[in-house]
């Protein structure tokens, strides 16, 4: 089971399951499991259930399993983020504005875990920017501070769709979308429906989030700050858009389709794949996640170049990103509804092929889950990311500083990892 019921210990710790097996279905698509019954646990401590087989087609084929079921997973929670925000808007109130900010932050989970499949699949690259494009002159989209500065030389930081006359359609909104070629004029995708739903991050008060009032959507008496039926307008279309976007990526992962990404993924040679997958783990720990989400956050000291500035949900960015990784690494991905879907993945072939490896590996992804952890803590107790790197607060400093070498470690490793599997020509930018 390698470690699959040691919910506290060992690299599968991540996921709490203990030992409350209630339904395994086995077959060799993986396994999917569902949390009740105590013998199936014991059943699997002692052995009893097949062992995955650890080949590279086999690793290859549960890669792709595992990306339809997270992009499926992110647009599931597209959908419920899409309700949330049409109770919003049919009765704005603080409650409905709270239902629509709690579901955005919970439909982040699980597209932050599929960004792993970045940089492989140049068809994810390509489709990225338009759902998680930042940071971002809000400027473009609504009012904003009078001490607000957008971004060098974009004319457009300050143009305020909102404000305008043109009708807000999907047409339009894409068509700002990077606007005179500035990467700041994202005008739609999650950040750009956070900003909609919290405003601005002041931080008049440290543990402050965006302050956006519910009344922003109060069409008629009552509105605050203007357009409020232009606001609507515009919140509804983009989380329509980010729904479509998401339509689109979890049909390309979907089986059974000919010609998508998945179709593709099968035919090409296992190795081709199991390349794809170690390029997305590592240049998601060392470049992406370490390198252009932390430390340039850290050295600037500023919440601008923060992932989820507006709601202050960066810890979570980071700690799903981190959790992706391992998933590809364990060969295990967590859905929504709580089933667990199993099957080959990294650590299955590095115990075959390059034990070291794979055992400097089980240590370096606890670390870095630890790491990710201890910011997570800090900011749910209040200290939110953009308090910890800022200039002063040298505890936090060193917080951020831990995960960051902590996932370069893991980085290099995984290349590591690649060269035992024969696979010599990993390029991480």
């Amino acid at each position: 089971s390698r470690g699959l019921l040691a919910a506290d210990s060992g690299p599968r710790g991540a996921y709490p399951l203990k030992c409350h097996l209630a339904q395994v279905l086995i077959g060799r698509e993986g396994i999917i499991m569902r949390l009740r019954h105590p013998l199936l646990c014991l059943m699997l401590l002692l052995g009893l259930s097949p062992a995955h087989a650890a080949t590279p087609s086999a690793v290859a084929h549960h890669y792709a399993r595992i990306g339809h079921a997270v992009f499926e997973d992110a647009l599931l929670a597209a959908y419920e983020l899409q309700g949330a925000v049409e109770n919003l808007l049919a009765s704005p109130s603080t409650g409905t504005l709270a239902a629509a900010r709690q579901t955005w932050v919970w439909a982040r989970a699980p597209y932050s875990q599929s960004e792993v499949f970045r940089f492989g699949n140049g068809n994810v690259d390509d489709w990225e920017g338009q759902v998680n494009a930042w940071p971002l002159d809000e400027g473009l989209i609504d009012y904003v501070a009078p001490a607000y500065e957008g971004a060098a030389g974009n004319p457009f930081a300050r143009f305020n769709v909102i404000a305008g006359r043109v009708p807000i359609t999907s047409s339009l909104l894409r068509g700002y979308q990077e606007k005179a070629g500035a990467e700041s004029n994202v005008a739609i995708g999650y950040h750009a429906i956070e900003f909609l739903l919290w405003g601005q991050d002041l931080n008049r008060q440290p543990t402050d989030r965006g302050q956006r009032p519910y009344t922003d959507y109060v069409v008629g008496a009552g509105c605050s700050n203007g357009h409020c039926g232009r606001r609507a307008t515009y919140l509804k279309t983009a989380t329509a858009l980010l729904v479509a976007d998401l339509e689109t990526m979890a049909a390309q992962w979907a089986p059974g389709i000919r010609d998508n990404h998945a179709a593709r993924l099968r035919a090409e040679p296992a190795g081709q794949t199991l390349r794809r997958m170690l390029l997305g783990m590592a240049t998601l720990s060392i470049s992406e996640l370490a390198g252009d989400r932390i430390n340039v956050a850290l050295l600037a000291q500023s919440q601008e170049e923060e992932q989820s500035c507006f709601s202050d949900n960066t810890h979570a960015d980071i700690v799903e990103n981190a959790r992706g990784i391992e998933n590809l690494y364990l060969g295990r991905y967590r859905r929504l509804d709580g089933t667990v879907l199993m099957g080959p993945g990294l650590y299955d072939l590095l115990a075959a092929a390059g034990p070291p490896v794979q055992v400097q590996l089980d240590s370096l992804f606890a670390q870095s889950r630890e790491a990710a952890a201890a910011i997570a803590v800090a900011a749910r107790a209040g200290e939110h990311f953009d308090q910890q790197i800022a200039a002063g607060n040298e505890s936090g400093n060193e917080r951020v500083r831990s995960v960051v070498r902590a996932l370069k470690q893991q980085g290099r490793a995984l290349h590591s990892g690649a060269r035992a599997l024969g696979i010599a020509d990993l390029k991480v930018r």
